[in-house]
């Protein structure tokens, strides 16, 4: 939904996130070159006030708001990276950089918790602690939230948040639920050897391809055979590569995929399994496999307190609480809950497409109000969280 400037429903609170998220949008930048954004988050801040933090990040900051009453430190999270998608929505103020989209909606992410420090900063007399506020880079290559981390920027912290879009969530409405949300994403790729030969004498030589066909199919019992109905994994060989010629069987078949779980549980036992049945079926065909990890970021398991705490501060601020199914989709935020306790919520967005489309957005009504959710839940985490024993990062 656009605004007009004539509408009386939009306030200047809002005009100024919708400007903020639209020139983000307009200036996308990939993974671990988001230096210009970088520097437009710093002046939108510093532009309010708000202080930023020295943490040695070469891309995203970190800023902080409170910090004059004593109390623990909480912290909010956005990502700002950007996708290597051609943008076909046709808007106005679309990417005006061929191949770079904001196909995630980190931009919608980026202003709406830039606009919580923005209200924050108007109470920070009252605030009883101090709010640690993230823009994180590298999110879509998870490898963004380990930096923030070596950083020292969750030193002190006593919980996290953070959200990602939902698009098929209506604008008003936040999925929150206690326990896993989104999936471990790992990717694995398969190298199976064989001996090539002319394609007419196939009992001169030993045939990849025939062994990589067995291995696909093999790995679907994995999931069938190993896991409980009462549990969840998907494995998928998503791509093939082998051979030159029609009338040749080459001496090597590459085989990608990726493995999703949402229990460290299953999660190992997927991956001992998958190598197990990986070099079983090669060697039945007399050739020789190598599996290569990917490893990504673990699932994202919300704290159940904070997820309480997250719950009544939505109630307080207005929107609709709903318990979202959980998503096979990998987020790094992961990484964080490793360390501390924190909860990751779906804010809806009544988005026309999925994440990754080339046609994705948001509806921008949902701005203004996921910034004062999290304003309202980071007062609210402050006065209820007590820093009398303060959490220790895990190294």
């Amino acid at each position: 939904m656009s605004p007009s400037n004539s509408e009386p429903l939009w306030t200047d609170f809002d005009r100024k996130l919708i400007e903020i998220r639209r020139h983000l949008h307009q200036n996308p930048e990939l993974s671990h070159e988001e230096f210009q954004t970088t520097e437009a988050i710093r002046a939108w801040l510093s532009e309010a006030g708000v202080r930023i933090a020295d943490y040695p990040l070469k891309t995203g900051l970190v800023a902080e708001v409170g910090g004059i009453q004593a109390g623990p430190i909480i912290a909010l999270r956005a990502d700002i990276d950007a996708l290597p998608i051609h943008e076909e929505t046709g808007l106005p103020y679309a990417s005006k950089t061929a191949g770079k989209m904001h196909a995630c909606g980190h931009d919608f992410h980026t202003a709406a918790i830039l606009g919580a420090a923005l209200l924050l900063k108007q109470q920070e007399n009252e605030l009883r602690g101090t709010v640690r506020i993230i823009f994180q880079p590298a999110e879509e290559k998870a490898q963004g939230a380990e930096q923030v981390i070596r950083s020292g920027a969750l030193e002190g912290v006593r919980a996290i948040y953070g959200m990602h879009n939902k698009p098929d969530l209506p604008v008003g409405t936040i999925g929150i639920k206690a326990g896993p949300l989104m999936a471990a994403a790992d990717g694995f790729v398969i190298e199976v050897e064989g001996t090539g030969t002319h394609a007419a004498v196939p009992e001169a030589g030993i045939d990849p391809i025939v062994t990589g066909a067995h291995i696909v199919t093999a790995l679907q019992s994995i999931v069938s055979r190993n896991i409980s109905s009462l549990q969840s994994a998907v494995i998928s060989v998503t791509r093939i590569h082998s051979g030159t010629a029609w009338n040749v069987i080459p001496d090597k078949a590459i085989l990608d995929g990726t493995l999703r779980t949402f229990e460290e549980s299953v999660r190992e036992l997927v991956i001992a399994r998958l190598e197990q049945v990986v070099h079983g079926v090669a060697a039945a065909y007399g050739t020789k496999a190598s599996v290569r990890w990917i490893k990504g970021p673990p699932a994202v398991s919300n704290d159940a307190q904070l997820a309480q705490l997250a719950t009544h501060a939505a109630e307080q601020a207005g929107l609709q609480v709903v318990s979202p199914p959980s998503s096979p989709a990998g987020e790094d935020f992961a990484f964080y809950q490793k360390k501390v306790p924190g909860v990751f919520v779906f804010m809806g967005t009544s988005g026309p497409h999925e994440w990754h489309h080339p046609a994705f957005d948001i509806d921008e009504r949902a701005l203004s109000g996921s910034a004062r959710y999290f304003a309202v839940l980071a007062e609210r985490a402050l006065k209820e969280l007590t820093s009398d024993i303060p959490l220790e990062v895990s190294t």
